[in-house]
């Protein structure tokens, strides 16, 4: 339990950060979508670990394999099996913590609930595990590419530095310019240079990540307790680190008034548009054609490279040391994750949609 996402574009994840290998297997995807590998390599390439000084210096490449699900380059609407082997693990540097939990990691969690945990790396509480969901990602990002359905996320914060632009005057392609993904090219720099100093102090620090969803179509959303936006918080909440996720105008807009935060609506060449987007795209958990943006709030990697007092399997006071190799601040490798899991959630819905009325079944 608790492996699988989604219900009609479903994926189900496997493997463990110290394991032989990753891997995805794809449910749901309709038959005939021409998929470009290359797009699923590019998406893996920007989460990969190793790419900057501002990274683990883990080397993994992340090359996939497709076992099933796709012939002469199209999906056959069956079960699209993916795998990701692991090349570069070094687990003896756990081998310090085998009995012993780390704070703010799920040790103490994974230990209470089986018995028995894969201290490697953490195993399958591990940020590893994201690859997986990153190829599958770009499966949907491709699906959703068709319909003209786009994702874009970028870094908006690193600990204080905060970006204060509205996505709508920035240009986003730009933050695939620079290693920290800040669409704000002077504020990237700041960030790069507070993620480097806070990396020599052998300690970590926290961001946020802004996602943007374009041409979503109006009437994506279930009642009651499937709407759109409890979906995506589920989404974006189920990846490692994250303690926060807001939409729309999200808590700032407790500090307005209703005559303030209502999106007028108007008619525009025939199409039903609002003036303003405080609603983020989303209203009554349904998408009404409006762009959908979200905040994602990540907290400082819990492994630091500093000595921690914690406990051990027996309940005895132990110093743990910190050990192996782990981001600083995890933001911009988290950028192609809230990507993917976006898109795994639209997806879904557009799919769902079809059912809901009785000329599109």
């Amino acid at each position: 339990m608790g492996n699988s996402f989604g219900k009609l574009f479903k994926i189900t994840t496997f493997g463990e950060s110290h394991g032989k290998a990753l891997g995805a297997i794809v449910e749901g995807c309709p038959a005939g979508l021409v998929l470009d590998e290359e797009k699923i390599r590019l998406e893996m390439q920007r989460r990969k670990p190793g790419q900057s000084k501002i990274t683990t210096q883990r080397k993994e490449e992340d090359e996939f394999e497709i076992l099933s699900g796709v012939f002469d380059g199209k999906t056959t609407g069956t079960p699209i099996g993916i795998v990701i082997q692991n090349s570069d693990q070094k687990s003896k540097d756990y081998s310090h913590i085998s009995d012993k939990f780390r704070p703010s990691h799920a040790d103490y969690t994974y230990f209470e609930k089986y018995g028995i945990r894969d201290y490697r790396g953490g195993g399958r509480s591990s940020a590893r595990e994201t690859a997986a969901r990153v190829a599958a990602g770009a499966i949907a990002k491709q699906f959703l590419g068709a319909k003209g359905i786009s994702i874009q996320a970028f870094v908006s914060q690193v600990g204080d530095l905060i970006l204060e632009k509205s996505y709508t005057e920035l240009n986003l392609d730009l933050a695939e310019e620079n290693i920290v993904r800040c669409p704000d090219p002077e504020l990237a720099e700041q960030m790069i240079s507070l993620i480097d100093t806070v990396r020599h102090d052998r300690d970590t620090i926290g961001g946020v990540v802004t996602c943007v969803i374009r041409n979503t179509p109006p009437g994506l959303g279930e009642p009651v307790f499937d709407r759109l936006h409890a979906e995506l918080g589920k989404a974006m909440l189920s990846i490692n680190a994250v303690k926060g996720f807001e939409y729309g105008s999200g808590f700032e807009g407790v500090k307005m008034r209703g005559s303030q935060h209502n999106d007028t609506f108007v008619n525009d060449a025939g199409q039903i548009h609002t003036l303003t987007n405080h609603s983020g795209g989303i209203q009554g958990g349904i998408s009404n054609g409006e762009d959908i943006y979200f905040r994602v709030a990540f907290k400082p990697v819990a492994t630091i490279m500093q000595d921690q007092e914690s406990l051990n399997e027996a309940g005895e006071t132990v110093t743990v040391s910190g050990k192996g190799r782990h981001d600083p601040c995890v933001v911009p490798r988290a950028v192609p994750i809230v990507e993917a899991m976006a898109a795994l959630v639209i997806a879904d819905y557009f799919l769902l949609s079809k059912s809901n009325k009785l000329n599109q079944i």
